[in-house]
């Protein structure tokens, strides 16, 4: 902002002194335009009296002066001749002057000249729309200022403070049209952010009592076994009756630990990220629109082909957001594990649901794999070295079962298929 303040300071200054300037030259230029042309009338003059006569000389050397008329004495009185002596000239001026000789007036002189102040006015006029152009171009400065620039530096703090987990900090009303959308969305992370912390901490909390329960549970039956183990290892069930009969008890209490242990691994496996979709409708067509805006140049920049086929525009149940977000995750695993030829969408109706079908080309996933595809977690033996921590399309499976859809994946002949479904 500071660097930007010198740039209006210095245009400022600088339009300042061209304006004073040019106003001091061509004012001293307008001075010597009106006298130098009676400094031409003076010396013609001189050089009359002098010589006694006009010469060609005279009217050679001069800048200003361009034509010269003597009315004799004995014709003022001729009123022809002395229209015609007055009469202006197309784009000269006169000046007149008595001839006096030895106390005589022998008639008068007329010298034409070239009015050169005409010019300098054009150049004011000119000098004018320059000082006009300054003072716009001034206005525009300190419009991007004002609304552009002010605006940002006051936001631009906002995303380190959010980076540094202050999700107190207040964001300030801004009705500016270039930033309302820009901080209606600060404003929506920020609090998506704060709910999530909430939430999680929530969670964790949750998570750590019923861990605490659970391993007090367990407590019980697992010194029981003990004790049942170290019974027969001492060998105090002396007939196979009583000996079969601790062992189904141990049996019997292994159960229990094995059910507190799956409803650890659920409890663990539940709410890995918060997800939560707000469920409404919208157009086949405005979901479609928004995949084809957003990644036609991000095809084109890998060079990957994007096929869109027909469709009808249905209008589903769910949240188009929340769909465009299983279907980025589900392009970013093509642009990843794919071979980058093809990505393919396209669209059938299914038992009175649509379909939207996403094919890439590349790396099949294996046979054996399939049903793990959606789990957390889970990554499958075609990754590769690609980085990622196996989330993708769990969250994809959990916000379709959340718009009451669902998804499922296919192998082709030359690469993989993912199938949304939703509800008409």
């Amino acid at each position: 902002m500071k660097k930007f303040n010198l740039i209006i300071t210095g245009c400022i200054l600088f339009y300042l002194a061209a304006f004073f300037a040019a106003g001091i030259y061509f004012k001293l230029q307008n001075q010597k335009a009106g006298s130098e042309y009676l400094v031409e009338v003076n010396r013609i003059m001189y050089d009359f009296k002098e010589g006694g006569g006009f010469s060609q000389r005279s009217l050679f050397e001069t800048e200003y002066i361009s034509e010269i008329s003597f009315l004799k004495q004995e014709d003022l009185e001729d009123q022809q001749k002395n229209q015609q002596f007055f009469e202006t000239k197309n784009g000269l001026k006169m000046h007149i002057e008595p001839l006096i000789v030895e106390d005589k007036v022998l008639g008068l002189i007329r010298f034409d000249y070239i009015d050169k102040t005409d010019q300098v006015k054009m150049i004011r006029i000119v000098e004018g729309l320059i000082i006009l152009s300054g003072i716009f171009m001034l206005a525009v400065l300190f419009y991007i200022r004002n609304r552009l620039l002010k605006p940002f530096i006051v936001l631009s703090n906002m995303p380190y403070e959010l980076a540094k987990g202050r999700l107190g900090t207040e964001i300030e009303e801004n009705k500016n049209r270039f930033f309302g959308k820009f901080v209606w969305g600060i404003s929506m992370l920020k609090d998506n952010l704060k709910a999530s912390q909430v939430k999680t901490l929530k969670l964790e909390k949750e998570k750590k009592l019923l861990l605490l329960s659970i391993s007090h549970d367990i407590k019980t039956p697992l010194n029981s076994i003990k004790l049942y183990a170290k019974a027969l290892e001492e060998g105090i069930y002396d007939t196979k009756e009583k000996q079969t009969k601790a062992v189904r008890h141990i049996q019997k209490l292994s159960d229990e630990i094995e059910g507190f242990v799956k409803e650890i691994i659920k409890s663990s496996s539940e709410d890995i990220v918060p997800i939560e979709v707000e469920n409404s409708e919208f157009y086949l067509k405005d979901l479609v629109d928004q995949i084809r805006e957003y990644y036609t140049p991000k095809c084109r920049l890998v060079m990957t082909e994007l096929v869109i086929g027909s469709y009808e525009n249905k209008l589903l149940k769910g949240s188009r957001d929340s769909a465009f977000e299983v279907i980025e995750n589900i392009m970013e695993n093509a642009f990843k594990y794919g071979d980058g030829r093809q990505i393919d969408i396209s669209f059938y109706e299914e038992e009175y649901c649509q379909l939207v079908r996403i094919k890439n080309t590349g790396q099949k996933v294996r046979t054996e794999e399939m049903p793990h595809l959606f789990d957390s977690f889970y990554r499958g033996s075609n990754v590769g070295s690609c980085d990622g921590n196996g989330l993708g399309l769990y969250i994809c499976r959990e916000i379709m079962r959340k718009m009451e859809g669902g998804i499922f994946a296919l192998e082709e002949e030359d690469g993989m298929s993912f199938h949304l479904v939703f509800r008409m």
